[in-house]
């Protein structure tokens, strides 16, 4: 009973990993991503019948009566089922499997998408096809149904790129650009993991993927060009006294800075610390404050000497940044 009951959990799980809908290979929402899909159950079904294969042989070879089976008959046999028939199935399945290893065509009016893997989070950057740079954070943002090609690197150690509905894994090596052709086929938010180990942090380094319509997408991507609109504010003033714009830049506001996040539309997004905090008020202020209690390892200095009121007044300045 207790068998029984176990190899009935164990037939359950591809089905239980099916009903996460935002972190699955199961539930595919790019091109590449449903094409590997299709290749595994493919090769799960060729798996299946080799595996089946294989048993009734060796049920055949126990079972038949006692001469039945001749030395020149049981040759045959394993030529034939054991051999040949096998070496066909595995060959119609690498054939069947090889071109998804082609390389994916990218044209000049295709979209390019930098993202760099830092410890912890993700730098992102769009370049669109006569348009100006856009710089963003932890959230990677595509067009349905166009064809984007994402340029992979990381300024310190490996990280991996992995968004399992989107398409496979591609390593980020220091000194070296990997590029990875997507292409999403539905709208919707999912989400990205580094599948490297990278560091303190490497489980907390998540980000957001948005696959919007083509037209929404431009009206975002439009918006995030414009520079940051802001007033002044004591926030303002506390951000810039404690160095913050040293390392972050706010388009509009102050010199560029390159060492942290782009903030220029920090409020707008949905999550917090590359993707592992919902972006509310209380989890702002503390990770001012106090990020390596929420993300160990993190570069970002921790203000001991900051009071919980100017982190609150930081924490309302970028909740602000839209």
């Amino acid at each position: 009973m207790r068998k029984a009951s176990l190899l009935s959990v164990w037939a359950c799980l591809p089905a239980l990993g099916a009903c996460n809908r935002h972190q699955s290979t199961l539930a595919p929402f790019g091109e590449q991503a449903d094409q590997v899909l299709s290749i595994t159950i493919v090769l799960v079904v060729g798996a299946v019948v080799l595996a089946l294969g294989l048993a009734l042989l060796m049920r055949h070879a126990i079972r038949a009566p006692e001469g039945r089976l001749t030395h020149k008959g049981g040759m045959k046999m394993v030529l034939w089922l054991g051999g040949i028939g096998p070496s066909i199935l595995l060959l119609a399945l690498l054939l069947y499997a090889l071109p998804a290893m082609r390389p994916r065509p990218v044209a000049d009016a295709d979209l390019r998408i930098g993202v760099d893997g830092e410890q912890f989070w993700w730098r992102v950057r769009y370049a669109p096809p006569g348009g100006a740079v856009v710089e963003a954070a932890n959230e990677l943002r595509l067009p349905v149904g166009r064809t984007v090609e994402l340029s992979l690197r990381s300024p310190d150690v490996i990280h991996s790129f992995w968004v399992p509905g989107l398409a496979g894994k591609m390593d980020m090596i220091p000194g070296r650009t990997n590029r990875l052709v997507v292409r999403a086929t539905k709208a919707g938010t999912y989400r990205g993991v580094c599948a490297e180990f990278c560091g303190l942090g490497h489980a907390l380094m998540a980000f957001d993927v948005v696959a919007m319509e083509h037209a929404a997408f431009e009206r975002w991507l439009t918006a995030q060009a414009r520079p940051a609109t802001v007033t002044a504010s004591p926030g303002a003033r506390l951000f810039a006294r404690y160095g913050c714009s040293g390392c972050h830049s706010v388009r509009g506001v102050g010199p560029a800075a390159k060492i942290g996040p782009d903030l220029t539309h920090f409020g707008s997004r949905p999550t917090l610390a590359a993707g592992i905090l919902p972006m509310t008020h209380a989890n702002i202020a503390r990770f001012v404050r106090e990020p390596g209690k929420t993300k160990p390892g993190v570069q970002m200095p921790a203000f001991p000497q900051m009071s919980a009121a100017e982190a609150d007044q930081i924490a309302s300045y970028l909740q602000g940044l839209k």
